[in-house]
């Protein structure tokens, strides 16, 4: 197979839902190879882009465009999903053992702030962002996203925004990386909590619910969240389940209250949603949790780190020293 093919093969397959529909497309351009072959090839050059990565990380990392006026702001946003993975037990006709065992994929987006925009009919889209994911601990993925972005603008930026869900493991991974970056919860997660303790405070009755949440939500969004957090402070729970779902969102809103100042942020016009790596981690899924996809730790990684070469413009750096 020329290095050319092997090019053309591994690029379809970051790009395409398996290595059976990889081989299919190929045949269609004069290239007929069984996905067997698409497979052996994503895990080669998959390790060797990993193997790269993790030597690139060993150095200080060079920003790709000094000449590049300071940007405002830099943005980084961090989520996870779950992808099923082979366990124990797989592969054995009786075992006690789990044959199927889920695992946490982090996510992180960086961009600039003016690497966003719009289309003429109004989507959102971002032209230039790096995209990095781990199977290993938050730390693992700071030390990654933080490479990636350095390279990309991140150490001239004048300010810095992190954005997430309230999941404990963001926020440390934020205080640990990025401690004098600003941290916003965003706020459609944040609405989602209000909406529980809304539906638990009426008794799960939605009508009553509503106009409760939706003004409390026009608060939050418009400088007034210390009286919306003050109101919820103060909420009585009974022992009853619906009490329960209560105070479970009084913690929450009490761990987050110091990340919902969306107004002063949006005046700024900085983003208050992490739809971007929500976007990110949708799309993963489409490529790493079709159904009948059960992953090991080399084979899910080996694709990963060969998506990501291609993602963040490492792609060439593979075949020029192949």
């Amino acid at each position: 197979m020329s290095l050319a093919l092997e090019e053309k093969l591994a690029f379809t397959a970051t790009m395409s839902g398996s290595y059976e529909a990889a081989a299919q497309i190929a045949s269609k351009w004069g290239s007929a190879v069984d996905d067997s072959v698409v497979h052996v090839l994503v895990q080669r050059v998959g390790s060797k882009a990993e193997a790269q990565s993790r030597e690139r990380r060993k150095q200080v990392a060079q920003e790709s465009d000094p000449q590049r006026a300071a940007s405002e702001l830099a943005l980084l946003m961090v989520d996870g999903w779950f992808a099923r993975f082979r366990g124990p037990g797989w592969g054995k006709k009786r075992t006690k053992k789990d044959r199927v065992e889920w695992h946490e994929i982090k996510n992180g987006v960086f961009y600039l702030q003016e690497q966003a925009a719009r289309t003429e009919a109004g989507r959102g889209i971002i032209v230039d962002k790096v995209v990095v994911r781990t199977q290993g601990d938050a730390a693992e993925l700071g030390q990654r996203l933080h490479w990636e972005a350095l390279r990309g603008g991140l150490g001239r930026a004048k300010n810095t925004l992190v954005l997430g869900d309230g999941i404990a493991w963001i926020w440390k991974l934020k205080a640990n990386r990025w401690p004098e970056a600003k941290g916003l919860l965003d706020f459609w997660h944040g609405g989602q909590h209000l909406w529980s303790l809304g539906r638990a405070c009426h008794r799960m009755d939605e009508a009553k619910a509503t106009p409760w949440v939706e003004k409390r939500l026009h608060r939050l969004r418009h400088g007034r969240e210390q009286s919306v957090l003050t109101e919820i402070s103060c909420l009585k729970a009974s022992r009853s389940q619906t009490g329960k779902i209560v105070r479970k969102e009084q913690k929450y809103f009490v761990g987050q209250a110091l990340r919902m100042n969306y107004k002063q942020i949006a005046d700024r016009g900085w983003p208050i949603g992490s739809g971007p790596v929500e976007s990110s981690c949708g799309q993963d899924q489409c490529r790493f949790k079709r159904p009948g996809q059960f992953w090991t730790k080399s084979g899910f990684e080996n694709l990963s780190a060969l998506d990501q070469a291609r993602r963040n413009n490492h792609w060439d750096q593979l075949w020029l020293s192949a």
